[in-house]
């Protein structure tokens, strides 16, 4: 069984999904994690992050593996575990410009469909159910008030202790919402056949347990 749940940025995708996930005993696959890495992959190697950059030769030197232990997930690039470093800022604003990019989406997805083969799948992102997974028996779009979204990624950032202010991250929010909803290449939007979840007033419980219900009663 696949399942595919996509929605902006900060809407808490990840930590729900994980979760669900968990419970329903199928296997997490989180796409953003991998547009992040090939971001970090540009940043380390001092590219610019622009299509005529991303070459075949740059794409092919992109290794990305995703490895599970008991950890959870862990994303290693070229061998490195950047699990932690995917989720500093700069890594977040570039996996948004690198996904507009057509060539470095189809590298992506080509792995993301790979790995989805064969096994119960729960895959989130922005364009799961339109493109990457559009057979997926159950697809959901979750989403939140920019605000709240802004505060939940604050949180976070404070958190992992990285300096941040409620008014820069939720201008990088509606940057990323206006970068992911309006590239010509598989655009964030919501499917057709995609139940809507808002969480702005939701728990994280309270949403996954919706999510684990929805599937449940397609099983």
């Amino acid at each position: 069984m696949k399942i595919a749940i996509d929605g902006p940025a900060g809407a808490g995708k990840s930590s729900i999904s994980k979760l669900a996930a968990k419970e329903l005993g199928f296997i997490y696959i989180d796409t953003g994690a991998m547009y992040r890495a090939a971001a970090v992959y540009a940043i380390k190697n001092g590219i610019e992050i622009k299509e005529e950059n991303m070459t075949e030769e740059v794409l092919n030197k992109i290794k990305i593996d995703i490895k599970y232990n008991e950890n959870g997930q862990q994303i290693f690039l070229c061998g490195e575990d950047v699990t932690k470093r995917i989720r500093e800022a700069d890594a977040s604003l570039g996996a948004s410009n690198i996904a507009v990019i057509p060539s470095v989406r189809l590298k992506l997805v080509d792995l993301q469909r790979e790995l989805a083969k064969g096994n119960d799948v729960l895959m989130d992102g922005r364009d799961i159910g339109t493109y990457v997974l559009p057979d997926a028996e159950l697809k959901i779009y979750l989403t939140a008030s920019v605000e709240e979204r802004a505060k939940r990624r604050l949180k976070e950032l404070i958190e992992k202790g990285q300096d941040a202010d409620f008014e820069t991250v939720k201008r990088d929010i509606e940057y990323r919402d206006k970068n992911d909803s309006e590239r010509e290449f598989a655009p964030l939007k919501k499917s057709e056949d995609a139940v809507l979840i808002d969480s702005t007033n939701m728990t994280i419980d309270e949403v996954k347990n919706r999510i684990i219900e929805l599937a449940r009663g397609i099983k």
